[in-house]
């Protein structure tokens, strides 16, 4: 088995790193203290061509390969895990769903204008429904003409929420003949736009970590959708989500891992640089220890979410069984990984890791939520033990 990158996984890696290091960097700390999202540095993204790369090409796509894809998140959050989350949403949840589920005339529509400079985002979650994902209470109903479907109803941690264009977002259809009588009866997928009527943005929330990113609630008063923008079948939308969570638990697990690189780059310059009793504390045994433990733990992330990217495409391309196993365990210990050895970089610098003047404290608030989102790290160990 090959471990070595290829010549375009490298070529990508160290396009997608300059652009994080020259444009991002400069950014990131007013950002995150101000909230803003990184709508000019998404314009500026938007020139490398990478914003399209899960879009077939006769739609304005640049279809990558997966691994390439958990490589552009990983090097994005080893700076900007804000901006990490921003392109992993916009790619996975939003256009690969798109792509594997949409109508010609839907990629006519749609995929080409995400392959422009438009944002998307993916509204599954809901107040009573994060975890258990099949209790929506947001609803669909036939108008009385048959032309569109009127939505109501209040979602809730939309990632992008005030700054998409497109949204793939799921209600329950009420005139479906499954409503009511499964728990997921009539779940359904519309593709929805910002101007549409009855459509608003509403609370942002003020979050902890990646507070680069916008989380907001999206309202649904009366909201008409054309009947023509229902993704894939009314009543098939619940395995509709449960396929893209497969795939965006790549995404997140790429992102915990960039997350764990920038921790760990920073604890490692900082501790030859930094010294005590006449000698950089890298020397010392105990932070040998501490950067020696870090390294390994990044190193065998990146394995476990490399494997699971590598799964993922075999499952698309060749028909191999579905990636759920792999998926769940790489981001289980991604994780993991991230809040650890961002906890570790804290620990190293010291004083200096508790304040702003230095990444790692960022990189400690960022890497709580790659734990959480896209199902709990408990969720993970429920659908693993399922593959048992």
């Amino acid at each position: 088995m090959d471990f070595t990158e290829n010549e375009e996984h490298q070529m990508i890696r160290e396009l997608v790193r300059d652009f994080a290091e020259n444009t991002l960097t400069p950014t990131i700390e007013h950002r995150d203290k101000t909230q803003t999202p990184p709508i000019e540095e998404w314009q500026e993204f938007v020139e490398l061509g990478l914003q399209g790369i899960t879009l077939e090409e006769q739609y304005g796509g640049n279809p990558l390969d997966d691994i390439s894809e958990a490589i552009i998140i990983e090097e994005l959050a080893r700076v900007d895990p804000s901006f990490a989350v921003f392109y992993a949403v916009h790619v996975g949840l939003c256009c690969k769903t798109l792509t594997l589920h949409g109508t010609d005339e839907q990629k006519q529509r749609y995929a080409t204008r995400l392959a422009g400079n438009e944002v998307g985002a993916y509204s599954l979650s809901e107040a009573g429904a994060g975890t258990d994902a099949a209790a929506l209470s947001c609803k669909a109903k036939l108008s009385d003409d048959g032309q569109h479907y009127i939505l109501n109803g209040l979602k809730m941690w939309v990632t992008n929420g005030a700054s998409a264009d497109i949204y793939v977002l799921f209600a329950k259809v009420v005139d479906h003949p499954d409503y009511g009588n499964k728990k997921h009866g009539g779940t359904t997928a519309f593709i929805v736009e910002k101007s549409f009527e009855g459509f608003s943005v509403g609370k942002k929330e003020d979050k902890l970590g990646i507070r680069s990113s916008d989380t907001c609630t999206l309202e649904l008063n009366d909201c008409k959708v054309p009947v023509d923008n229902v993704l894939g079948e009314v009543g098939k939308g619940f395995g509709i989500a449960m396929n893209a969570l497969d795939n965006s638990r790549i995404g997140i697990a790429a992102q915990a891992l960039g997350i764990a690189q920038g921790a760990f780059e920073a604890a490692h310059k900082y501790a030859h640089e930094r010294e005590t009793f006449g000698k950089p504390i890298a020397h010392h045994q105990m932070i040998t220890a501490y950067l020696s433990d870090m390294a390994t733990q990044v190193e065998a992330a990146r394995l476990l979410v490399y494997k699971a990217a590598f799964a993922k495409q075999m499952h698309y391309e060749q028909g191999a069984p579905r990636h759920s196993k792999e998926a769940s365990m790489a981001k289980l210990f991604a994780g993991d990984t991230a809040m650890w050895v961002a906890e570790r970089a804290v620990q190293i610098l010291g004083g200096y890791g508790y304040v702003t003047e230095f990444p790692v404290e960022r990189f400690f608030r960022d890497a709580k939520i790659t734990q959480i989102y896209e199902g709990t790290q408990e969720v993970q160990r429920l659908v693993i033990a399922r593959h048992l």
